[in-house]
């Protein structure tokens, strides 16, 4: 199936989105719309890594529609698959001053790379394997299975388990017992090993909505069933946070299910306008869309870098650019969101260029 332009308008709008929240000029001036939740909520920057995952279960559809489940199309998701989780721990790993490895008693094992590797890796899998309902069936077991586990089963310890950053919540509980000192926070993970599991089911739902928009039907009506899928998703999302809360860190049930709805509401958008009135998705959009993970990981790697090599006793590169240009903006965080826009027009540019050289490096 050709591209669509929806897909990659959503794609690279996700891409630019990473790159401007992970890059401030400070984080102690940042715009709280740029900021995840502190726990419980949903800010705009908690969307953008569902929405990835949302968009790589959408991406399966297409590129898997006709594929046969032989070992030949497993050998390739698993390839695929290793060298996601391999880029993420590269990211993690590596640091420009000598050694030039991390402490890999403390290194983070996990992180977004990794997770979209796992995840692709059984969405692929279950894609291949069942059909419309399987996937349907197979995604609300794990939501609220999930819901189950973390919210009545006793912790070993008889704790009575809690959604709340505490050692009782089963998923910082697991965290720590299995990843220990491997984590992105003291405490807990993000990126951990229980919350996977309902990652995989925000990526079967992108699946879903790519079997819409594959089918026999007209564009219109296409768009039609995906906003009355988004509006199903965001009721059933915000409904169960009065039990289960919306809660990026433990990605829990209801994050899933409302994250997913706005994903599919802003695809039937963009496929209304790309794909039914055929305006074109904007070049710069389209170019970051088609090395969407090379662009990723260089931002990372560079990003890493910058924070990493010292100028002086007191600044390291990011924090040099910041304070020798930026700052001068009487505004703290408009000068902190200004140096983001900057590191985004960054990448936009070597989106081009790569696009222009035609360099397109497929993980």
């Amino acid at each position: 199936m050709a591209r669509l332009q929806s897909v990659d308008t959503l794609r690279g709008v996700t891409i630019i989105a990473m790159i401007l929240v992970n890059n401030p000029g400070s984080w102690s001036h940042v715009y709280t719309p740029l900021l995840h939740a502190k726990w419980h909520g949903l800010t705009p920057t908690d969307l953008i890594f569902p929405f990835f995952l949302f968009i790589v279960g959408i991406s399966i559809s297409l590129a898997y529609k006709n594929k046969t489940p032989d070992n030949n199309t497993y050998k390739k998701i698993l390839t695929r698959s290793l060298k996601l989780i391999g880029l993420g721990l590269l990211i993690n790993v590596i640091t420009p001053t000598i050694p030039f490895i991390e402490d890999l008693e403390t290194v983070r094992i996990l992180g977004v790379l990794q997770r979209i590797g796992i995840v692709f890796f059984f969405s692929s899998i279950i894609f291949l394997n069942l059909n419309k309902k399987g996937i349907i069936i197979s995604t609300s077991l794990i939501l609220v299975g999930y819901y189950l586990l973390t919210g009545f089963l006793p912790l070993p310890n008889g704790a009575i388990p809690t959604f709340a950053k505490s050692s009782s919540n089963w998923t910082i509980y697991i965290d720590n017992l299995l990843l220990g000192k491997h984590m992105w926070q003291p405490t807990y993970d993000p990126e951990g090993i229980l919350s996977t599991f309902t990652s995989i089911a925000t990526c079967l739902l992108g699946i879903l909505a790519g079997k819409i928009i594959t089918s026999e039907n007209t564009i219109k009506k296409k768009v039609l069933q995906l906003v009355y899928y988004a509006a199903i998703l965001l009721t059933s999302g915000y409904v169960w946070n009065i039990w289960f809360p919306i809660n990026k860190s433990i990605w829990s049930s209801s994050f899933v299910l409302a994250t997913a709805g706005w994903a599919t509401l802003i695809l039937a958008i963009a496929y209304y306008l790309n794909d039914l009135k055929k305006l074109n998705t904007p070049k710069l959009i389209a170019y970051v869309s088609k090395n969407a993970i090379t662009v990723y990981f260089l931002s990372m790697i560079i990003s890493k870098f910058f924070y990493t090599i010292k100028l002086n006793d007191n600044q390291n590169i990011h924090s040099w650019l910041f304070d020798s240009i930026f700052i001068h903006l009487n505004n703290l965080k408009l000068a902190s969101f200004v140096y983001a826009v900057s590191v985004v027009a960054f990448y936009l540019y070597l989106a081009y260029f790569l696009f222009k050289k035609k360099i397109f490096l497929k993980v």
